[in-house]
């Protein structure tokens, strides 16, 4: 296996207390593999994968327990210089804006070949070569003419391409994409979905897509994983969470997305609010939003059950998962 998280605990200390944004999470990824991490703001997507990355923000943040597998080796476990040399050139990660994560006063050629002047020792001249080969690898336009351009000089799907050719730079093992379409247009979100799933193969490599959108991970993904309040509530296939979900979150979820079939009609939205770190509810943590919610909900915290109905391996954290998937 590439990647393995287990058991999983992040905190963070604040004025008011200590909030609690990743409570026992546990998957994994392998190689030529797809892994789609969903949820709403809050639930822990991107702290986890911050977490695996090593970059998480000491203080405020603490990793309070678990492991992170990478290739076998635990990640916590090792120093500091350890992990560096692993980021970048083992592990990459494109963040969801951009704009702000380019430096705005180095072009795009300097900022690309930085990764190969640094870590391949390359010269000036051989590593802008090779930063005009990275940008026509992701099918930015006149590559060789724009790699002396600035970020601001490029459309936002061309930034984007911009980002996943630094993070594909060192040809690394593992990629994780924190809402990579973000602010972009339908049109172009599938651009770079499609250009994403296609270096993944090219390279088979293992990728880990973090987003709130199920429609947009519906034929890239091979497998989900559900997250509320720093859990994950459901994990399955792909086909099977959008066949029959095991949980009401991620039939609320689900049930959000926009239908050509519904035009018209009210936009379904789950009621309520995500939990408040601080003081998440006791039992199930959904259970305030959820309509299916009855009294060993508020009390019981639920485990993660397997669906032993489906004819796959997959997961449900709901009392009622049997009902979910027949409802």
């Amino acid at each position: 296996m590439l990647l393995e998280v287990r058991d999983l605990h992040v905190e963070f200390k604040t004025r008011d207390g200590v909030a609690k944004a990743v409570n026992g999470v546990a998957y994994a990824v392998d190689a030529g593999e797809t892994l789609a991490v969903l949820g709403e703001s809050g639930s822990g997507k991107s702290v986890t994968a911050q977490a695996v990355m090593g970059i998480l923000d000491v203080p405020p943040g603490r990793i309070a327990g678990g492991e992170i597998l990478f290739k076998g080796r635990d990640l916590l476990k090792m120093k500091e210089d350890e992990r560096r040399r692993i980021r970048g050139a083992e592990m990459a990660m494109i963040f969801q804006d951009a704009l702000s994560s380019l430096n705005p006063v180095l072009t795009v050629g300097k900022q690309l070949g930085e990764m190969y002047e640094v870590h391949r020792g390359m010269s000036r001249k051989d590593a802008r070569a090779k930063a005009v080969e990275l940008m026509d690898r992701v099918r930015i336009p006149a590559a060789k003419q724009r790699v002396g351009d600035y970020p601001h000089q490029f459309s936002g799907g061309m930034r984007q391409r911009i980002m996943i050719a630094m993070a594909l730079a060192l040809e690394p093992s593992l990629i994780i994409a924190d809402e990579p379409t973000t602010a972009l247009d339908v049109t172009v979100q599938a651009q770079v979905m499609d250009l994403l799933a296609e270096l993944q193969r090219e390279f088979n490599m293992g990728l880990i897509l973090i987003t709130h959108d199920l429609g947009v991970v519906a034929d890239v993904a091979d497998k989900i994983a559900v997250m509320y309040a720093g859990r994950i509530v459901e994990a399955a296939p792909v086909h099977e969470i959008y066949k029959a979900p095991a949980h009401p979150y991620t039939r609320g979820l689900l049930d959000s997305i926009p239908r050509l079939d519904q035009k018209g009609q009210e936009l379904y939205a789950i009621k309520g609010l995500p939990p408040n770190l601080l003081r998440i509810p006791p039992g199930c943590a959904f259970n305030p939003r959820c309509p299916m919610a009855r009294e060993v909900c508020r009390s019981d915290v639920p485990p993660l059950y397997p669906v032993t109905e489906s004819p796959v391996a997959r997961a449900s954290a709901c009392h009622f998962w049997k009902e979910c998937l027949h409802g």
